[in-house]
């Protein structure tokens, strides 16, 4: 396994392109609201990113077995769990959606998702995506050297399901640089102990995918990309690009329209 290491000049790289991701995500955020598409969502991200000067990761990326990806971002519209492609249908009060950029900026890569609830949701659909947030920062204040890749998939599960909820096992965390999907594969479910050892220079996404139901998956239509739960059960993703530093770590992906760490976080 090849982990990239960055330098002080990469880790500057890093932060400028995870800043940038996240404020198209705040661009994003006072549009996101019911008769609004998908479709409109990425246009406006394409037009974000074009006054930014940065290019989508996403538009025409092709991993092998794949179609080129059409769009500017990802949509994941309620029991979609990720990798929506935006459409023409119009969003909802009571829809949830996440919201998935990566943008390259000088060959580095940000990449960074936000929950959006629509109008009002139900009582469910709002513990879904607040427990799925704090899922993520759960993982995120594990990270620093010499604890376990393990470590954090498992602080990860153990929060969700301790709170009725199912972890998605199909799709990972993964590492990020100068490419958009580097290793190490981060896992969201796990044993303490296993897998890599976390080292200063490290960045990796941290994105857990937490559903209502049942964690089982499947692919949608024939597209090649959407995957939704299998029992049509709401699915809630959030996710951050992170650094482990040499005392802990440091979020990458952080902007003035973030929203704020859990309590728990800093207590």
């Amino acid at each position: 396994m090849t982990i990239t290491y960055k330098d002080e000049a990469g880790i500057q790289g890093m932060r400028t392109a995870g800043r940038l991701a996240a404020e198209v995500l705040d661009f994003l955020t006072p549009h996101i609201k019911p008769g609004i598409t998908t479709k409109e969502i990425d246009r406006l991200a394409a037009e974000c990113m074009q006054k930014q000067g940065t290019t989508s990761a996403t538009l025409g990326y092709q991993p092998a077995g794949y179609p080129p990806y059409p769009a500017s971002l990802c949509t994941s519209v309620n029991h979609v769990v990720c990798h929506g492609i935006p459409n023409d249908k119009p969003l909802k009060k009571g829809d949830i959606v996440n919201v998935d950029v990566t943008v390259i900026k000088d060959g580095w890569f940000g990449d960074t998702s936000r929950m959006f609830m629509v109008g009002e949701v139900s009582i469910a659909a709002k513990r879904l995506v607040n427990i799925t947030y704090d899922a993520m920062w759960h993982g995120i204040k594990h990270v620093k050297p010499g604890i376990h890749l393990g470590d954090i998939g498992f602080a990860i599960q153990k929060f969700a399901e301790s709170n009725g909820f199912s972890v998605v096992r199909e799709f990972c965390g993964h590492g990020i640089g100068r490419t958009f999907h580097e290793e190490p594969q981060v896992l969201h479910y796990g044993r303490p102990g296993t897998l890599e050892v976390l080292k200063p220079g490290m960045t990796f996404t941290i994105e857990p995918m937490i559903n209502a139901g049942r964690r089982d998956v499947k692919e949608l239509g024939n597209d090649g990309w959407t995957i939704v739960t299998k029992d049509h059960s709401l699915s809630a993703q959030w996710e951050h690009t992170v650094l482990v530093t040499e005392t802990g770590y440091e979020v990458m992906t952080l902007s003035a329209g973030s929203p704020p760490p859990p309590p728990f976080v800093n207590a």
